[in-house]
């Protein structure tokens, strides 16, 4: 398992940059096809955040979390990340288990959220750019991907069709898919 650390304004001490690998190396009783990790670490007005990445077997998930004690806020981020590990290891049993896992969509609800006017927004520059690969899935599996990422929506290539979609969390709850027409 491979680990790599970003740090930004934080001094890592070599003791606890041995901790965190070792803590971390625990994750492989969940999952042991865990391929590489990143820990991030930032300190902010003496608020240190800490983001632990993981790739499972091409599966994406994050842990964050922000606290005055690095050590403190790895640990819970460690937590964080651990849940949707055990989360995603379940989903995949229950899926293997029953062959089908199906989440409904009530597409008036899609329509009417769509139809919606859209908010102007201020003249804003974008200050992040993720790349991610885009691998063919379906809307289910990318409601699970954004729950594990614990973003609020997705953008995926819809392995049924072949066409860019998108699926998001309404707040009314449930969630959403947007699927490009002609």
């Amino acid at each position: 398992m491979d680990i790599r650390f970003v740090t930004r304004n934080v001094e890592l001490a070599d003791e606890l940059k041995e901790y965190m690998e070792r803590k971390l190396s625990k994750l492989e009783k969940f999952f042991p096809k865990i391929l590489d990790n990143q820990i991030v670490l930032n300190l902010s007005r003496g608020i240190h955040t800490v983001e632990v990445t993981s790739n499972v077997n091409g599966v994406i998930m994050r842990g964050e979390e922000r606290d005055s004690d690095l050590r403190k806020a790895f640990d819970i981020a460690l937590k964080n990340l651990e849940r949707r590990i055990r989360r995603h290891k379940k989903y995949l049993v229950d899926r293997v288990q029953l062959k089908t896992h199906d989440v409904s969509f009530n597409i008036d609800e899609i329509l009417a959220d769509m139809s919606k006017p859209a908010v102007e927004e201020k003249d804003e520059k974008i200050v992040k750019v993720k790349k991610f690969p885009l691998r063919p899935m379906s809307a289910e599996e990318a409601c699970m991907q954004m729950d594990l990422l614990g973003h609020s929506f997705f953008i995926f290539s819809n392995a049924e069709n072949g066409s860019m979609n998108v699926v998001y969390k309404r707040k009314s709850g449930g969630y959403g898919l947007l699927e490009p027409t002609d």
